[in-house]
């Protein structure tokens, strides 16, 4: 399976032809859903969902979501599949389990929405906008970075709580390069202590995982 990170919070997913992409928002380039089969979407902010991306897709293409997000894609009705924490089911030939229910708390004014996490092939997670334990072991974590709602703190836990054996750096779109430097550094010192493979990797570059 090959993983190949996209602007901000988006990767693809590659393998026997079949392409599933997780999170293309507003932050993320056009070019990310070229190709794709299947899309996944976490929640329903605007910098991981764009409905007027998603209405421009293949007429086959679906769409997994939460709920809340789907009431965003009212016009895409047949396009989209609601699920939620426990369910499990197939898209483009990827096998997905959900996990976790709730976006990370921003502010105590601030209404919390839902969010769902991605389990793919059992090997890469996707929490979306959440530290949400997978409760099981995951080979691939994508591990949020920045946002109003984490501390590099929060950060360095999920890495090791988790415990994953590969962990690539997501939803880093509102750093600049002073801030994924501190990004890169973090990731860096968690690697050599956790022996494992963390990193952030530049937006276009691939890496090749098991499943």
């Amino acid at each position: 399976m090959k993983l190949t990170k996209h602007g901000h919070a988006c990767v693809r997913l590659e393998k026997d032809g079949s392409t599933l992409v997780i999170d293309p928002g507003g932050l993320t380039e056009e070019s990310a859903l070229d190709g794709a089969d299947a899309v996944l979407i976490t929640h329903e902010h605007f910098d991981h969902l764009d409905a007027k991306r998603l209405a421009a897709l293949r007429p086959d293409v679906r769409i997994w979501t939460c709920a809340a997000a789907a009431q965003q894609l009212e016009g895409l009705s047949a396009k989209v599949n609601v699920v939620g924490e426990g369910d499990s089911f197939t898209a483009a030939g990827f096998s997905v389990g959900v996990l976790g229910r709730e976006h990370a708390r921003i502010a105590f004014d601030m209404p919390v929405v839902q969010n769902v996490g991605f389990l793919v092939d059992d090997e890469v997670f996707h929490p979306g906008d959440a530290f949400t334990l997978p409760g099981r072991p995951v080979g691939t974590l994508l591990t949020p970075t920045s946002g109003p709602w984490l501390k590099a703190m929060e950060m360095v836990d999920y890495l090791r709580e988790v415990a994953p054996r590969r962990a690539y750096s997501i939803h880093d779109g509102l750093y600049n390069d002073i801030g994924l430097m501190l990004v890169d550094n973090i990731f860096s010192r968690r690697a050599q202590a956790q022996e494992a493979d963390f990193r952030r990797l530049a937006t276009g570059e691939s890496v090749d995982l098991p499943g």
